[in-house]
C-alpha cells in the first residue's frame, strides 16, 4: 500500500480574516503542524494578538492589515508574505462580513460592500496567489463559505448570495487549475460561535438554532480546523472542486 503523506512542515500559508473566529482558529491550527503562516485582516489589534499566538506555537508568522476587497491591498499582502516567509503554498479565504438587512430596506452600498469583501475578496486573493502556484505545479486553496448558502437566511440575502457564489467559483476554479497540481475546495460550516455570528443574530435565534444542530450546540471555530489540515495535506491530493457541508 503506498504511503500517504500528510507532512506539511515548513510550507507557507496565507489566511485572510485571521484575527478572530474561524480564521484565527485555522491559522493557529496550521501553525501547530509546522506551517509558516501569514495572517491578513482589517483588525489591527486582533491581528497582533493572532500573530503572537502563532509565534508562541513555534512557527514563523507575519501579520499585516489589509482589505481583501482592494486590489492594491491584496497584491501587497501576497507580495509581503511571499517575501517574508516564502512562496505561498496554501491560501485560506476566511475574510467576511455579515450585516443584517431585509432586501426591501437594504442599501445598495451595503449589498456592494458585502459582495466586495466576501466574494470579490476570494477572487482577488485567489488570483494573486495562482501564478506562483502554477509555476511550482502545487497549491491548495480552501475557502470558508456557509451552510446558509444552501438554506437561505432572512435579512441576509447579500451574505448568502456571496457564499453561494464562492461555492460556484470553487468548483469552476478547481477545473481550471487541476492540471497544475492545485486543489481548490470550500468548507460550508453551520452556525458557528464567532464574534461575527453573535453580532449578526439575536440571542433567541442563536439558542433556537443551536437546538437543531448535532449535539444540540453551536459549532466552535476549532471544529473546522481538522478538516482544513486534511485538505491542505498530500492526503487530500485527489480531492478538489468540493464544497463540504460541516455541522449542517
Amino acid at each position: 500500500m503506498p504511503e500517504v503523506r500528510f507532512n506539511v512542515l515548513g510550507r507557507v500559508a496565507l489566511v485572510t480574516g485571521g484575527s478572530s473566529g474561524i480564521g484565527r482558529a485555522i491559522a493557529l491550527g496550521l501553525a501547530g503542524i509546522g506551517i509558516q503562516v501569514g495572517v491578513a485582516d482589517k483588525d489591527a489589534d486582533g491581528l497582533a494578538s493572532a500573530t503572537a499566538a502563532i509565534q508562541s506555537r513555534g512557527s514563523r508568522a507575519y501579520g499585516l492589515v489589509a482589505d481583501v476587497a482592494q486590489f492594491a491591498d491584496v497584491q501587497r499582502m501576497v507580495d509581503e508574505v511571499s517575501e517574508r516567509l516564502g512562496p505561498i503554498d496554501i491560501l485560506v479565504n476566511c475574510a467576511g462580513i455579515f450585516p443584517r438587512s431585509p432586501v426591501a430596506e437594504m442599501a445598495e452600498a451595503e449589498w456592494d460592500r458585502v459582495l466586495a469583501t466576501n466574494l470579490k475578496g476570494v477572487f482577488l486573493t485567489s488570483r494573486a496567489v495562482l501564478p506562483a502556484m502554477i509555476a511550482r505545479k502545487h497549491g491548495r486553496i480552501v475557502s470558508i463559505t456557509s451552510g446558509l448558502a444552501i438554506t437561505g437566511s432572512s435579512r441576509g440575502a447579500h451574505y448568502t448570495a456571496s457564499k453561494g457564489a464562492i461555492d460556484a467559483f470553487t468548483r469552476s476554479l478547481a477545473k481550471e487549475v487541476a492540471d497544475n497540481g492545485i486543489n481548490v475546495n470550500a468548507i460550508a460550516p453551520g452556525l458557528t460561535d464567532t464574534p461575527m455570528m453573535r453580532g449578526a443574530n439575536s440571542a433567541e435565534y442563536i439558542a433556537a438554532v443551536a437546538k437543531t444542530m448535532p449535539g444540540g450546540r453551536l459549532g466552535q471555530p476549532e471544529d473546522v480546523v481538522g478538516l482544513v489540515l486534511f485538505l491542505v495535506s498530500e492526503g487530500a491530493k485527489d480531492i478538489t472542486g468540493q464544497v463540504i457541508v460541516f455541522r449542517g
